[in-house]
């Protein structure tokens, strides 16, 4: 287990480089004054947006260049979402090497552009996607779907493992709780950390309200900061929070995210509750 506390932050998606920059080389200098870890994240698509004419992202290849330019640029190791098992298999060793031009072209920059798949939480089920990131030998963060209690993500971490996953990180990021709402129950904590790899809390996905605002999600981002403290005093090993420098510009789950501005004062905040528990 992690022994200081780690970060997963960024845009919910990437919007431009020039902000992904931006956010990372902000967090990056926080992170490193505080002692906190820090890994850089951003989708470069949304493919589970409320309404068909939401913004969804730059798409795969013009996302992968901006992950590999802040990965490199920035020093940070980089975070980022799949949704299929081709989009895995880009990143499956010597895959630029192999198939078609397209497709060892967008390899090649997959190389050099993401640390860590994750896998999203309305797809944990998808056996066939996770042992296809599970190949690709990279460190996998698996979100605990809303539809599932965390004592089932056990299930998930076992098709990970049996396809030869080794470092895995497990996230709880609420339960479906009514219309329109979740509720983050601190005992998953717990229970997740039983399966023996380190547990991050998503804050800012917690306070969404799905579908809430009518063709997109609403949010309470007042309201991350609560659950996360809580989150670090059950145990969590890690906070995700996705960031934005000006949340209610943001094309994507800005009602949730947390200003850029007030990151430093929290993660301060934060690292309080996670020293003070351990």
């Amino acid at each position: 287990m992690p022994r200081r506390l780690f970060l997963i932050a960024g845009p919910c998606v990437i919007e431009n480089e020039a902000l992904c920059l931006k956010v990372a080389v902000s967090l990056k200098k926080t992170c490193a004054k505080l002692g906190i870890g820090y890994v850089f994240k951003a989708s470069f698509d949304k493919a589970n947006r409320t309404s068909a004419k939401s913004f969804r992202g730059p798409g795969l290849e013009a996302g992968l260049k901006t992950l590999a330019s802040v990965r490199a640029k920035v020093g940070v190791p980089v975070l980022t979402d799949i949704h299929n098992e081709s989009q895995a298999a880009l990143f499956a060793p010597g895959a630029e090497e192999a198939g078609g031009s397209l497709f060892t072209r967008q390899a090649a920059i997959a190389a050099d552009a993401v640390d860590i798949l994750q896998i999203p939480a309305f797809l944990c089920r998808q056996t066939d996607l996770i042992e296809a990131a599970a190949v690709t030998g990279r460190i996998l963060n698996l979100k605990k779907g809303q539809f599932l209690s965390p004592a089932e993500m056990g299930q998930v971490i076992e098709k990970a493992q049996s396809a030869g996953a080794k470092r895995i990180l497990v996230t709880e990021r609420g339960t479906t709780f009514g219309y329109n709402n979740l509720v983050a129950d601190m005992r998953s904590i717990s229970i997740l950390r039983r399966f023996g790899f380190p547990v991050v809390f998503d804050a800012t996905h917690s306070v969404q309200l799905p579908g809430g605002s009518g063709d997109k999600s609403g949010g309470q981002r007042e309201l991350a900061p609560v659950l996360a403290r809580a989150a670090l005093a059950a145990g969590a090993n890690g906070i995700f929070i996705e960031t934005h420098p000006q949340p209610d510009r943001a094309l994507s789950d800005g009602p949730n995210m947390i200003p850029l501005a007030d990151m430093p004062k929290l993660l301060a905040s934060l690292l309080k509750v996670f020293n003070a528990v351990r």
